[in-house]
């Protein structure tokens, strides 16, 4: 495994503007391209140290900021903020990305990975579902919220799915009914595993105190190795 990653604030056209993000590069300086989707939050550190934890295991590792710089401090103000992204505007910016990484000098894939929490659980299974083959592996931790999209006709990536048998935003049989319906409507590679946790369970900095150390480091492992032999 590579070490101490560079990073750098980042800006790329997107949805016919500028977009911002946060790039992190592994020690090599090449690697495939995976895309961070962040929480509710904003594009706070625990994203970045996410970034930052993939680009030690080899990757490019993008983080679009999708809130434009805002951070949210509380429940209240990151639902707020949540629902002032539709799912159409966040996806587009998202293409964005896309573009960037697979235009980057240091990807070495043809196509993209995705993983995100949360909010950007849901925009990952919206991405993967925008862009088709270019998405390689779509990994969502219990991804809720109006970026959930309706329809799997357009997935092409393989998918591996991370939810809490005791999470209250997302049921765990909500998420087994997702599971299957990608299955069906896309034909890709579903695998969705659930734990003895909460929502958010990954979140080492989650302020309402979901972070479960055992799930996560699971959950963290089997994400790594997927992405590892799916991004190519």
């Amino acid at each position: 495994m590579a070490e101490n990653p560079t990073f750098q604030n980042v800006t790329f056209e997107s949805a016919g503007g500028e977009a911002h993000g946060y790039l992190a590069l592994p020690e090599s300086g090449s690697g495939p391209g995976v895309i961070v989707i962040q929480e509710w939050w904003g594009l706070v550190d625990h994203i970045r140290d996410v970034a930052d934890r993939l680009a030690a295991e080899g990757f490019v590792a993008l983080a679009p900021d999708l809130f434009g710089g805002r951070i949210a401090h509380d429940g209240k103000e990151a639902g707020q903020m949540m629902s002032k992204l539709p799912e159409a505007e966040g996806a587009r910016l998202l293409a964005g990305a896309v573009d960037y990484l697979l235009a980057h000098e240091a990807v070495t894939s043809s196509t993209v990975g995705t993983i995100g929490f949360c909010m950007g659980g849901g925009f990952v299974l919206a991405l993967a579902a925008q862009q088709g083959e270019r998405i390689s592996a779509a990994v969502p931790f219990y991804g809720v919220g109006q970026a959930v999209p309706k329809s799997y006709e357009g997935v092409r990536a393989a998918i591996q799915g991370h939810y809490g048998e005791r999470d209250t935003s997302y049921p765990a049989e909500k998420a087994k009914a997702q599971e299957e319906q990608i299955r069906r409507e896309s034909g890709a590679e579903v695998n969705y595993y659930f734990y003895d946790a909460p929502h958010a369970f990954h979140n080492d900095e989650n302020p309402q105190g979901n972070y479960r150390p055992e799930a996560a480091k699971l959950a963290w492992s089997r994400a790594v190795q997927f992405l590892k032999d799916k991004v190519k």
